[in-house]
């Protein structure tokens, strides 16, 4: 397969503050690749050093062969990018904002309004392009930020927390488009802290405080998980957290809304330790079972253990 981003001890400070620590990765055109980490982890920062926007402090990176620290302008010809602030203009519609982004990127004439009525189309708004950009839901402003980031039909998509603050419905509407662009050949980096949407990737890596402590597919991140993980439902969810919490049978004890995620060793009679002591603090009703593990498990794993 043919590699369009390699990166090799990626680092960025700002003063003192580490906030990309020499990460490597290798992204496969086509792939649909997810960094998943909480806000202030180093995926935006990453994102900006790949799409020429931020200088890195250390390490390399090339994006479709383009060196990241001399060739930045040659790397936002062919890259698509939509950041997490949208860069509409509020004063102008959103077909003068399709086109004045398209001409940026050296459209013009027929070539740029087939485009824009393309892009229109393709993300929802083709009814929307007379109104002002001010007047838009967010929902609305999120699929042309997305229009705007494509409408050169780039190779290379940059997608950085693109459903951030948007319904479910307007979320899978997005990885919907996403997996149409992957389907198409395009190259897709989309950075997260949904775990659901870490699911939709080809792989994932996961990013905490500036550091990657794993990368590989959900599938196999959640297959290599080393522990068991069982399920425990009780109306009395956070006594039984904090009773078990204070226990040190368990490697993890989580809470997952009104369900608790307790992560044992492989073959640890959990149901007979449950049973002794939940009894003895007067919880009765409880069920328990073993599960496959979620990636918010592997996360919260990974979290925990690298955490200062």
């Amino acid at each position: 397969m043919t590699t369009t981003v390699d990166v090799k001890n990626l680092t960025r400070t700002f003063g003192e503050f580490t906030a990309v620590d020499s990460i490597s990765f290798a992204v496969q055109k086509g792939e649909i690749f997810g960094f998943l980490g909480p806000n202030g982890a180093g995926k935006s920062t990453t994102i900006k050093m790949l799409c020429g926007l931020l200088e890195p402090t250390g390490g390399e990176g090339h994006v479709a062969d383009y060196n990241i620290r001399d060739e930045q302008e040659e790397i936002k010809k062919i890259i698509g990018y939509m950041s997490q602030r949208f860069s509409l203009y509020d004063d102008m519609t959103v077909d003068e904002n399709l086109k004045f982004f398209g001409s940026i990127y050296g459209l013009r004439g027929k070539k740029l309004i087939k485009r824009s009525n393309y892009v229109s189309e393709m993300v929802g708004i083709e009814d929307q392009k007379n109104r002002m950009v001010g007047e838009l839901p967010g929902g609305i402003k999120q699929r042309l930020a997305l229009g705007t980031a494509v409408i050169h039909d780039p190779s290379i998509i940059f997608l950085d927390e693109p459903t951030s603050g948007v319904d479910p419905l307007m979320r899978r509407l997005f990885w919907e488009q996403i997996y149409a662009f992957s389907e198409e050949g395009k190259t897709i980096f989309v950075t997260t802290h949904y775990m659901d949407e870490a699911e939709h990737c080809d792989r994932i890596a996961l990013i905490i405080a500036g550091k990657m402590f794993a990368l590989d597919s959900p599938e196999n991140l959640k297959k290599e998980f080393p522990h068991e993980v069982h399920l425990l439902k009780t109306e009395n969810y956070l006594k039984a957290f904090d009773i078990i919490s204070a226990r040190n049978f368990a490697h993890e004890v989580a809470l997952f809304g009104t369900d608790i995620h307790i992560l044992t060793d492989k073959g640890e009679p959990v149901g007979k330790y449950l049973k002794t002591l939940l009894g003895k603090n007067q919880i009765d009703q409880w069920s328990v079972e073993a599960v496959e593990p979620s990636l918010e498990d592997v996360f919260v794993m990974h979290a925990r253990e690298n955490s200062v």
